[in-house]
């Protein structure tokens, strides 16, 4: 899959995936609880992009997945791609949260394989999913001598692809399994409201014209074919701007 061609696909698709994913598969994680895996509390920085302080990714998950994301969404010479937009940051956030521990999992088994129709048949958490995951592909890539984050982009897409076409066995997920969850997360904390930690700056809704999260269109009710032009609005944005995160919405298990 080219540049070009992901650039194209999110523009023709986005309008209609930012009106559906607002936590989407991923729910929103304000508040997370932290793995032992990043008690180191990792924290990494996007060229031209605000520090990210990491609660579930440790340092090298982390490096895998911002170079991942800034892959399958890649930057071009009009705006900026999935790794500047905080995609990275959306995902730990999630993974931290009650969507990464599988807070509304069926996990009693049996564990059996399964057909495309039944949907998601693994006895793995989103979290575990991505750890176990992941840390198959680092300890491979280690064993080559080539860590992820070091290949060139053309290394790097040819990689993605082969996790994409499957065949691969990443610790028991498969890597098509992986790679579709990965991309599934990278096209939500592109497109998500900004409050869930991605979209920064609102760049995706800007690029396709989405104008977010506006109370009313009480104005605009009885005129039709026109194109609304003005600043996209999160839902989280008070009547004098700015985001504003409720703390006392619990984002892991009791």
């Amino acid at each position: 899959m080219t540049d070009l061609t992901r650039r194209f696909m999110l523009k023709a698709t986005g309008a209609i995936g930012a009106s559906l994913v607002s936590a989407g598969a991923c729910v929103a994680a304000a508040t997370a609880q932290e793995s032992d895996a990043s008690s180191s509390g990792a924290v990494r920085a996007a060229p031209n992009a605000q520090l990210t302080t990491y609660l579930f990714l440790n340092s090298d998950e982390a490096a895998f997945v911002e170079a991942a994301v800034a892959r399958l969404i890649p930057e071009d010479d009009q705006w900026p791609g999935a790794l500047t937009a905080g995609v990275p940051n959306y995902i730990d956030k999630q993974l931290a949260g009650a969507w990464g521990v599988g807070e509304r999992l069926y996990r009693s088994g049996p564990w059996r394989p399964g057909t495309p129709a039944q949907g998601y048949q693994l006895p793995f958490t989103p979290a575990e999913l991505f750890r176990t995951s992941i840390d198959a592909i680092n300890k491979e890539l280690a064993q080559a001598g080539t860590p992820f984050s070091t290949m060139s982009s053309e290394q790097q897409d040819a990689y993605l692809a082969r996790l994409e076409t499957g065949g691969k066995d990443l610790g028991g997920v498969p890597s098509n399994v992986f790679f579709e969850h990965l991309w599934e997360c990278t096209i939500e904390g592109f497109f998500s409201d900004p409050v869930y930690g991605g979209n920064r700056d609102m760049v995706a809704w800007r690029m396709i014209g989405f104008p977010g999260a506006y109370a009313s269109y009480y104005d605009l009710v009885d005129q039709h074919g026109i194109k609304i032009n003005r600043a996209p609005m999160s839902i989280g944005e008070g009547p004098h701007g700015g985001m504003h995160l409720n703390p006392d919405i619990p984002a892991k298990l009791p």
